[in-house]
């Protein structure tokens, strides 16, 4: 496998912008189909209270945020969303929940449940639920999730401004197990949050050096939370943010990159020229966890306006080269 130095990243980030989107687009249309978009939902399980100090995070317990906690729903109001996200086009259930490290005992119990029910929809279920040890990878690979989100948020140099609570190698070890179990990995960051150019060369670079690299790559646009710490900041550069799409996709062709929080603060212009850049994944439905999302039918006149089609996540595996997972593809 390659490894990326921050020299070489920066050589690909830096090129006039004509050119990185055209190497981006060699890429994209090497390894992905061109035309395809990957349509997912997002649920939050259990919001709010979280011990952690992230400092964008609004269901942090150390912030005063608009945020109001709930207990982790049960498995029939998760489905009841779950089919509706299905009937709108979502092809990836993601269930989040506010912890810091996966609980064992009747709570996991009930997750495990509910993993299973959304898979036997024909669904591919993606969970973050915090760190994770191998067993309970183990155990959430065998109950029917495919995917494992846990993101690194930004480079190894800036985390500690953002984030005490949990360490740098804490989240790399996470991924590691969630390896292990012979799940698929999401792991991407966040733009935004006052990081450096330099900061988001080295997040690309934990990313692309990560063997194997990770089957999908959110880039998430800060939303600001009135009540935490960057209630303040600005809203990321496009252009800057077109860039990180564009340098994603060219060290990590494979890779499902997702267009993901801040999607309501760019104008259909911007996100028309990231998906140009290389981008191939949105989140539906008007919320995600707790910050709000482009409505439903926006995205799809989006969609059709640019000619894209929604893409079952194993047509893209199979552009890439890789395994279906979901049970209706595997049995079809």
């Amino acid at each position: 496998m390659t490894r990326y130095t921050i020299e070489e990243i920066r050589s690909i980030y830096d090129l006039p912008i004509t050119t990185l989107i055209y190497r981006a687009q060699e890429a994209h249309h090497r390894h992905q189909d061109p035309s395809g978009v990957q349509s997912c939902a997002l649920k939050s399980i259990k919001t709010g209270a979280c011990p952690e100090d992230c400092k964008y995070c609004p269901q942090s317990a150390h912030y005063n945020t608009f945020v109001e906690s709930e207990t982790l729903l049960d498995t029939a109001s998760i489905l009841s969303d779950a089919r509706a996200a299905h009937e709108a086009g979502a092809t990836r259930f993601c269930m989040g929940a506010a912890w810091r490290k996966v609980p064992d005992g009747p709570q996991y119990e009930s997750v495990l449940q509910t993993v299973t029910a959304v898979r036997d929809m024909g669904m591919e279920v993606c969970c973050t639920l915090g760190m994770m040890e191998e067993e309970q990878a183990v155990r959430l690979k065998e109950a029917g999730c495919s995917v494992y989100n846990h993101n690194l948020d930004t480079s190894r140099e800036f985390y500690q401004e953002i984030i005490t609570t949990r360490s740098y190698d804490n989240r790399l070890e996470t991924l590691a197990n969630v390896r292990k179990a012979g799940m698929e990995v999401c792991c991407g960051g966040i733009l935004g949050m006052g990081e450096s150019k330099e900061d988001r060369l080295g997040l690309l670079a934990e990313l692309a050096n990560l063997d194997p690299q990770p089957e999908s790559v959110p880039i998430n646009s800060l939303v600001a939370v009135e009540g935490t710490p960057m209630g303040d900041q600005e809203q990321v550069d496009g252009i800057a943010f077109v860039r990180m799409i564009a340098t994603a996709r060219i060290l990590m062709p494979r890779a499902m990159v997702r267009l993901s929080a801040g999607r309501t603060e760019m104008s259909e212009e911007l996100q028309t020229l990231s998906f140009l850049a290389g981008a191939n994944s949105i989140f539906l439905g008007d919320k995600l966890l707790t910050t709000p999302n482009p409505g439903q039918d926006e995205d799809s006149l989006l969609l059709e306006k640019l000619g894209l089609r929604n893409i079952h996540p194993d047509e893209a595996r199979a552009a890439q080269g890789r395994e279906a997972t979901t049970p209706a593809i595997l049995a079809g």
